[in-house]
């Protein structure tokens, strides 16, 4: 439709409000009698509770309750549970999945605590000054016991956490042909190895985790997350109701990127206490709260060899994985370590590939998805090995890859773990994105920079991830009275998805996107929604939007031929308008809108996965006398499919490079040996600013997706996908002339400073 057509930029219409603030947060929200809640957590990364006393807090004025293991054993809810299984893809003759471990997670502790920040006791009051008052009042008698914080320890002779895990392992899970990999090493004329930590990192989101519960005879949750009918339904057989007695609210989100997927032991507490009480309950995070009680993520430990023949042909690829899960395995915590562990297969015709990957408990928070769940752990790993595997043999990192890209009269392929592609030209993608970076000229540089006094290093990621192909979405439009408005079963955290809905409208209907209402994250206004997460809230959600267009479009069909004077069957639609067949007698939709009163709906159930795909350049320079890295250049040629919004898509990119960048210069959680967080405020765990990078470059090169009806393929984790292996790849390229095979992320000025010395 002229102006907002695919591919025209739309500004987002969601950032007058944002930008003046006037958004509308879980915060921002205040109900009539409503008190505060904190919570005590645990100070012991492993300890057993001999006795918890709170009656001198009870007695502290303002104090309306103190709430414990022993209350929730009585009347509270549920445990947090872990909702997933392990995957039993591709069934080509790997071992079948064992069981997992899945210790219940009380809301409160009992008993036992196993990691710092474990929510132990929770106190409600009239101020939060009066509950945080009571929660010094709290005695408890601990018995402090071993703790296990390392992996490779944890496996390895290291005290079990749970008894029903004597080596601290939850679960061994293997995927791909073990055989058929033995077979394609035993012929290899090299075999290069390399193992990597994918360090834990959190999500660190502006807006820290909010819960306000009420109760009214039903229960009413208003909190920041992606997936409100997923809370819904965990909080149903949490609390022991019905479904239809909750209501989970979920209006602007200050970031979720994953780790505001699944439920938190504080969106149930906060609603069993209200219904106690008699008033709303609300429990805000602080910034240190949230380091040691929020969702980590990563934190995997991978060991990739690679078999090639003489002329540097892939024969075959062996992944041994370590991944930690905390001391519980959290609700989507099986997801990340092995359900995208297909993305090993990477860009690259490797005919055999095995995985084994095995969940490990330590003494420390659990582990959730963040964005990428898993493709950016495997991407890592893949492309570090194919860099080491070029150097080890003499090759050139790109005619390597070159020699091993699947080519477009390959595809549609299927990959040695389950996967089929097909669509992109992952050659085309790489050669562009040479040519971008300027490639040839590179020597010159590196001669430049060495003249100054420092390395140059020129890296980059090849990647292909599998996206929105693991659920179903439903949206609704609803034409009501001259109003249009959309409800969506995904939910916004900051990608702008009133935008995208509203320009999908615009598209077909010609109704101007400013005039086009949006909801969402209000589980009784749009009974069913999947939610956000995995890219797929425009694959998905825009999909069973076209659908819901449709519809719509069928049932005002017959006001239109009313309208233009002619037979029901000789209307067409076309860009905004019905037509009489054969004729130039039209009237736009808009014009019929007055006075309507239909909904259109659909549910879209996508046939395959999507498969965006990109390349991914970074050259740096490294102060060998310092460590100091800078980023020089980064550039990105990426397949998309479809392009809807320019600018859209230009912000989930930079988002997700600056994420993946964070990760592999800066960001790090770590503990003490005894289970301590050490990186548990902003002066100790590093984020990323704007000047810490240059601007990011963007080229789209798209292949439409054949899977769903606009062409798209989604965007959002493949900047923190690709940008680690990218910038550690330049910065070994750096380091070459010294002998350096790999640095562990984050790539600090002191790790990369005591890696040249070492060498020296």
């Amino acid at each position: 439709m002229g102006e907002h057509a695919y591919g025209q930029p739309l500004t987002r219409l969601e950032d007058d409000a944002l930008l003046r603030g006037k958004g509308r947060f879980t915060d921002d929200i205040r109900l009539d009698q409503e008190v505060r809640a904190v919570i005590l957590r645990s100070p012991h990364a492993h300890a057993a509770l001999k006795s918890v006393d709170a009656s001198a807090a009870r007695k502290l004025p303002g104090v309306l309750a103190v709430l414990t293991g022993e209350d929730v054993a009585v009347d509270g809810p549920g445990p947090v549970l872990s909702e997933l299984g392990l995957p039993t893809f591709p069934k080509n003759g790997g071992p079948a999945p064992g069981p997992v471990v899945k210790p219940e997670l009380p809301v409160l502790a009992q008993g036992r605590v196993r990691f710092v920040g474990e929510p132990m006791a929770m106190v409600v009051a009239e101020t939060e000054e009066a509950a945080r008052d009571a929660i010094e009042a709290i005695e408890i008698d601990y018995e402090i016991l071993p703790a296990v914080i390392d992996m490779s320890e944890a496996i390895d002779g290291a005290p079990a956490i749970w008894p029903e895990a004597p080596q601290n392992i939850a679960f061994e899970w293997h995927g791909g042909d073990p055989e058929a990999t033995k077979a394609a090493f035993a012929k290899a004329a090299h075999v290069s190895r390399i193992t990597v930590v994918n360090n834990r990192v959190s999500g660190a989101a502006i807006e820290t985790r909010v819960a306000l519960g009420q109760y009214d005879g039903r229960y009413t949750l208003t909190t920041g997350t992606q997936m409100p009918h997923g809370i819904k339904a965990t909080l149903a057989r949490m609390l022991k109701v019905q479904p239809d007695a909750i209501r989970v609210v979920s209006e602007d989100v200050g970031g979720g990127f994953g780790l505001k997927n699944a439920l938190y032991a504080e969106h149930a507490l906060v609603l069993w206490a209200a219904k106690r009480l008699g008033r709303p309950v609300r429990w805000v995070s602080d910034r240190a709260e949230a380091f040691s009680s929020d969702y980590a993520a990563r934190d995997n430990l991978t060991t990739v060899e690679l078999a090639m023949d003489a002329n540097g042909r892939f024969l075959g690829m062996r992944v041994d994985g370590l991944a930690a899960l905390g001391a519980y395995i959290s609700p989507k915590g099986l997801n990340s370590p092995v359900n995208n562990s297909p993305a090993f297969a990477g860009v690259y015709r490797t005919p055999a590939i095995h995985v084994r990957v095995r969940g490990v408990f330590t003494n420390t928070a659990s582990t959730d998805v963040y964005r990428g769940a898993g493709r950016p752990e495997a991407l890592y790993a893949l492309e570090r090995a194919v860099d080491a595997a070029a150097r080890e043999t003499g090759r050139d990192a790109v005619a390597l890859r070159k020699l091993n890209l699947i080519q477009p009269a390959d595809l549609p392929r299927a990959t040695p773990l389950g996967l089929l592609y097909d669509s992109g030209h992952f050659e085309g993608i790489l050669d562009r994105a040479l040519a971008e970076a300027k490639h040839r000229q590179y020597p010159a540089r590196r001669d430049d920079s060495a003249r100054r006094g420092r390395l140059r290093g020129f890296g980059f990621a090849h990647l292909c991830e599998r996206v929105a192909g693991a659920w179903n979405e439903n949206t609704e439009l609803r034409i009501e009275n001259g109003k249009a408005t959309v409800y969506a079963g995904t939910m916004g955290n900051g990608q702008g998805h009133h935008t995208f809905y509203a320009h999908l409208v615009a598209i077909r209907l010609g109704i101007k996107p400013e005039e086009i209402g949006f909801v969402q994250g209000d589980t009784d206004k749009l009974a069913v929604g999947h939610g956000t997460g995995g890219s797929a809230s425009l694959v998905l959600g825009g999909s069973a939007l076209q659908g819901a267009i449709d519809e719509v479009i069928k049932k005002v069909k017959p006001q239109a031929a009313e309208r233009l004077e002619a037979a029901e069957v000789d209307i067409e639609f076309d860009d905004g308008h019905y037509l009489v067949a054969g004729t130039d007698r039209k009237v736009a939709f808009t014009a019929l809108m007055p006075g309507l009163n239909v909904t259109g709906y659909h549910l879209f159930k996508p046939t395959n996965h999507t498969y965006p795909n990109g390349c991914h350049v970074a050259e740096v320079e490294v102060d060998p006398d310092t460590g100091v890295v800078e980023i020089q250049r980064y550039l990105v040629v990426h397949d998309f499919g479809v392009v809807l919004n320019p600018l859209l898509l230009k912000g989930q990119i930079d988002g997700g490079i600056a994420q993946g960048l964070g990760q592999a210069m800066m960001e790090e959680i770590r503990y003490g040996k005894d289970g301590q967080l050490l990186t548990g405020s902003l002066m100790d765990y590093t984020l990323p600013r704007a000047a810490d990078f240059p601007p990011f470059e963007f080229i789209s090169a798209p292949t439409p997706a054949p899977t769903n009806p606009m062409g798209v393929k989604g965007c959002g984790e493949a900047g923190c996908a690709a940008a680690p292996p990218a910038v550690v790849n330049a910065v070994i390229d750096a380091l070459a002339g010294y002998g350096v095979r790999h640095i562990d992320m984050p790539l600090t000025s002191e790790k990369v400073w005591r890696a040249i010395q070492g060498a020296r």
